[in-house]
């Protein structure tokens, strides 16, 4: 009958698993243990997995996020280090080729033809183009065509006026500049390219040489373009030292011979 009956029988199979006072026998374990091939398959499958999303987070944004990395520079610096300092517009851009790396493949680069409004460093011979890498990975810059936005452009000379430059070059719109910076591209920034200008990254630091201005923006207002930036130049005095200058008109002769800042 049925099955579920108290006074059911119990069937040939359920009497191989009790014994003879009733009580039930114990299963054999060999099915519980874990079998070695299916362990060593999860595990390489989970380490898989893992690594699969590891590489969706780090390719190619994170690979690339970091690949130009430059140091901030005072604009003086910016514009002694560089062989050329314009004001410049836009007028187009497209991508040409650069000559090939050491395995063959083509260089590429993006070349912006320029119209120049004035050079304050550089050659007798106007600038034409201006060259830099094809992405900001690799420290290419990206300026505004069609001539309408002016910029203050600072960079390498290639000769026969062209230049190339990085997001490292001192590159930004003129109207963001101050009055004070436009006024030192034309002799105060030159005055002082035998001084150095020394980023101060914490407090205290000291100048170590009497050549030497110190450059606080960073440590006092957690700005790169801070006071220091746009309204001072480091200037070099009639003794051989250099100090911190600041207003829109030339430095005194007072100033240049005795005169602290």
């Amino acid at each position: 009958g049925n099955p579920w009956s108290p006074l059911a029988e119990p069937s040939e199979a359920e009497q191989k698993k009790t014994g003879t006072d009733g009580s039930r026998k114990p299963e054999r374990q060999r099915d519980l243990a874990p079998c070695p091939e299916k362990t060593a398959m999860g595990a390489t499958r989970t380490v898989l997995a893992w690594a699969a999303l590891l590489l969706l987070l780090l390719w190619p944004g994170q690979r690339y996020s970091d690949a130009c990395s430059c140091s901030p520079v005072h604009p003086q610096q910016a514009f002694c280090n560089a062989d050329v300092v314009i004001r410049a517009k836009a007028v187009s851009g497209k991508e040409v080729d650069s000559g090939n790396d050491v395995y063959g493949n083509p260089i590429k680069k993006i070349q912006y033809e320029i119209k120049q409004i004035k050079m304050f460093k550089g050659p007798d011979t106007d600038i034409e183009f201006v060259s830099t890498a094809p992405s900001s990975a690799v420290c290419g810059v990206t300026l505004e065509v069609g001539g309408k936005k002016e910029y203050l452009i600072a960079g390498k000379s290639e000769g026969n006026g062209k230049m190339y430059v990085t997001l490292c070059d001192f590159i930004t719109p003129w109207e963001s500049l101050s009055a004070t910076q436009k006024k030192s591209l034309t002799q105060r920034y030159q005055m002082g390219c035998e001084c150095k200008i020394s980023r101060c990254p914490l407090i205290p630091c000291h100048v170590s040489s009497l050549d030497e201005c110190l450059w606080t923006d960073w440590v006092t207002e957690k700005n790169i373009n801070g006071r220091q930036a746009k309204h001072y130049a480091c200037i070099k005095r009639s003794d051989g030292s250099c100090a911190w200058y600041r207003g829109s008109s030339p430095p005194k002769q007072e100033f240049l011979d005795i005169e602290d800042p």
